[in-house]
């Protein structure tokens, strides 16, 4: 029997996660408003649980993340979060110790998060008799040992997406910098930044044409294939503070990577699209061999080759005509243009714009502060409206 590989995606919030079970996601991943390593995305809270499993179902694994640093006055508080969560997730992510332990407790299963930066068999040993089911490895390795622990316990590895200058995230800067911290989910991304050199007398040069500290982003695509022979059983797209379409773009084209032999047409288009969603430039990370300076990015901001801007909200939707009307709030669009409608319940849904009309009348063009109406697959009053465009 043909082995089946488990892709793991991101799910920031309610738009990502429907959508990441929508187009072939095995599994997904999570935090809640607390003990999340990215406090900045909108993430869940404990009574979202219900409803998560409801768009989930019985195919769909839910993962939890609770791999921050945990402090004493915090034990109380993280306790009470496992009494809520049993039965309700397949499994939670962590490193910390204490978390572990309260797993054990509770009978929970865990995987071990990428923060422990496990790097070679003994120490998959390890957490293997403390009942891990599985391990997130460090992302210094490269194929041939991963394909070693594999050996020892189930590994997940990363595919996709962002990487740490820290690699496996033990970072300072932010809490050096402005006094947040990485490790507890916080990351202000000064690792992003441009920077300059300063003599003592105050002259200043630019650090060259790359954002010196920034990685480019992770992309296994092209060498998909050496990672399914590296033991590897499940294949996590980083990303829970990127949107909807973002998910949508990547878990297509890993989906389609996994469950076929891609040609090499069929690669330059699936990295086509994923280039027209957020990247910093690509990179193989480490699992082909140590990177050099060829692997940090030129960019500040993103280089994606289409961007997205918030037009607006649909104010209503007349379902039984499959129309509906967007109140125009900031950037305006016209007939031919591509738009996005993004929602909690909706998920992601694409639009390409036919027809524009003002009280039954065409119109050319929608305009900020008009409400206009336009032919829309099912969506819900306050989905968000924005336009896709070539950058």
């Amino acid at each position: 029997m043909e082995q089946k590989y488990e892709l793991l995606a991101p799910a920031g919030g309610f738009p990502q996660l429907i959508v990441a079970v929508k187009v072939g996601a095995n599994a997904v991943y999570f935090g809640l408003k607390e003990f999340s390593m990215r406090a900045n995305a909108k993430n869940f809270e404990i009574k979202d649980l219900n409803k998560i499993g409801k768009i989930c179902g019985s195919q769909v694994k839910k993962y939890l993340t609770l791999n921050v640093v945990v402090y004493d006055g915090e034990m109380g508080k993280l306790e009470k979060v496992f009494r809520k969560i049993k039965g309700k997730v397949d499994a939670v992510i962590c490193w910390d110790l204490s978390v572990i332990e309260l797993c054990r407790k509770y009978k929970i299963p865990f995987h071990v998060s990428t923060q422990a930066s496990v790097s070679n068999s003994e120490s998959a040993k390890f957490y293997k008799k403390l009942g891990a089911e599985r391990i997130v490895l460090a992302r210094e390795l490269n194929l041939k040992q991963i394909k070693e622990i594999s050996k020892v316990v189930p590994v997940e590895c990363f595919c996709h997406g962002a990487m740490c200058v820290a690699i496996s995230g033990r970072c300072f800067m932010s809490q050096h910098l402005f006094g947040r911290s990485a490790n507890r989910g916080q990351c202000t991304q000064v690792c992003r930044r441009s920077y300059f050199v300063e003599d003592e007398e105050g002259r200043k040069l630019r650090l060259g044409e790359h954002t010196v500290l920034s990685a480019k982003d992770l992309c296994t695509l092209p060498f998909i294939d050496k990672l399914k022979k590296a033991g590897i059983v499940s294949f996590k797209i980083e990303g829970r503070n990127r949107d909807a379409r973002y998910v949508e773009t990547v878990v297509k084209s890993y989906r389609k990577a996994l469950d076929n032999n891609l040609s090499k047409n069929e690669i330059k288009q699936e990295l086509e699209n994923l280039n027209s969603v957020y990247t910093k430039g690509f990179s193989s990370g480490f699992y082909l061999g140590v990177t050099t300076s060829d692997d940090f990015s030129d960019v500040e901001h993103s280089k994606a080759t289409k961007k997205k801007e918030f037009v607006g909200n649909v104010v209503h939707y007349f379902s039984k005509v499959g129309v509906g009307t967007v109140k125009v709030l900031s950037h305006g669009f016209e007939i031919g243009d591509e738009l996005v409608v993004i929602g909690k319940t909706t998920g992601i849904e694409h639009v390409k714009v036919e027809r524009i009309e003002i009280k039954n009348k065409a119109v050319p063009k929608a305009r900020k502060g008009q409400e206009v109406g336009i032919k829309l697959p099912l969506v819900r009053k306050g989905d968000e409206v924005y336009l896709v465009k070539g950058c």
